[in-house]
């Protein structure tokens, strides 16, 4: 075993031993005696809001992610520029986030109960669990006390969230650098499973795939044929919205993964999933098993996510606005 080798996993090992720790000084039920009532007026929330609005779902869910993936679960991704430096919800990434308002809700009815307790960042990881399992997803358990950060990188967000357009090495380079494995990779891409995105994320694979007007020989043909005919029918849409999962868009299921083997993922980095070994056989569990399988597992995953280097005790701060550093 070469040096490089031994240093990558005892790297790796690190990283794990300090989710693990950080995941001891989180607590289920942190707010029981500052704001007893915290939790409950989060679900309330949602549980009015989210069935009115089910697609908000997935933009609050994978708003999750984007925090997590750049300076940890500190809800970083919410602060708003200021006049020297570019935050992470302007990085080209982000800027099809959505959610920011909802999160605004209900951190003012929090304010309002209990003054400069709860953080976003746990207001960030309480609506998405909340909203998911409001729309027939699974539950998982969520652990409070995050802190909030101070610091917001557009840079940042380009560096460190995995790409739609990136390769299997890549997405699994920068998920163990969070202390991820390649199963926490497949299961958090089922998240697509209640996704949408537009045309201009994904078109290169349908009109332009090595510019010569080409198609992406990953992609099934009929599904590419389908979605030139009638979604995406110009190279330049960037406003027809496309399911990620169109045969069960509405439903946190296993379509998903079915639909990755028929080779209709719509990102490269839906369609690479099934280039590894590793991966596929992943993916091929999930298909054997049965969805409260995948919820189980998938609710595993998120909690791993969940604890990426959140700042707890004094690091940090509770912002009293989720877009604005207290002063």
């Amino acid at each position: 075993m070469g040096k490089k080798t031994c240093f990558g996993k005892i790297i790796l090992c690190v990283l794990a031993f300090l989710i693990g720790s950080t995941v001891a000084d989180l607590k289920l039920g942190f707010y029981e005696k500052s704001c007893p009532n915290a939790e409950k007026i989060v679900l309330a929330h949602v549980k009015k809001h989210i069935p009115n609005v089910p697609t908000l779902a997935a933009p609050l869910l994978r708003m999750t992610f984007h925090d997590c993936f750049v300076r940890g679960c500190d809800a970083s991704v919410l602060l708003n520029d200021t006049s020297n430096n570019q935050a992470e919800r302007n990085a080209r990434p982000n800027l099809s986030l959505r959610g920011y308002d909802f999160i605004d809700e209900v951190k003012s009815l929090l304010e309002a109960e209990c003054p400069g307790i709860v953080s976003c960042a746990d207001i960030i990881s309480l609506v998405a669990r909340d909203s998911v399992v409001t729309t027939g997803g699974p539950y998982w358990k969520v652990p409070t006390g995050r802190r909030d950060g101070t610091i917001s990188r557009a840079s940042e967000a380009l560096n460190n969230l995995p790409g739609a357009n990136e390769n299997f090495n890549a997405l699994k380079t920068k998920f163990e650098l969070k202390g991820l494995n390649i199963k926490d990779l497949v299961l958090l891409s089922g998240a697509h499973t209640i996704g949408i995105t537009h045309c201009n994320t994904f078109t290169n694979r349908i009109y332009n795939f090595t510019g010569i007007g080409d198609q992406d020989p990953a992609l099934d043909n009929d599904y590419a044929v389908n979605l030139r005919a009638n979604k995406c029918k110009t190279p330049t849409d960037s406003t027809t919205i496309v399911e990620m999962d169109p045969s069960s868009s509405k439903n946190f299921d296993l379509s998903y993964y079915k639909l990755l083997v028929k080779r209709r993922g719509l990102f490269q980095s839906d369609a690479t999933l099934i280039t590894d070994s590793s991966s596929i056989a992943v993916i091929n569990q999930l298909l054997k098993k049965s969805p409260l399988y995948f919820f189980a597992e998938f609710a595993k995953s998120m909690e791993k996510m969940g604890a990426i280097g959140v700042k707890i005790g004094t690091d940090g701060q509770i912002r009293k606005h989720c877009a604005l550093v207290n002063r």
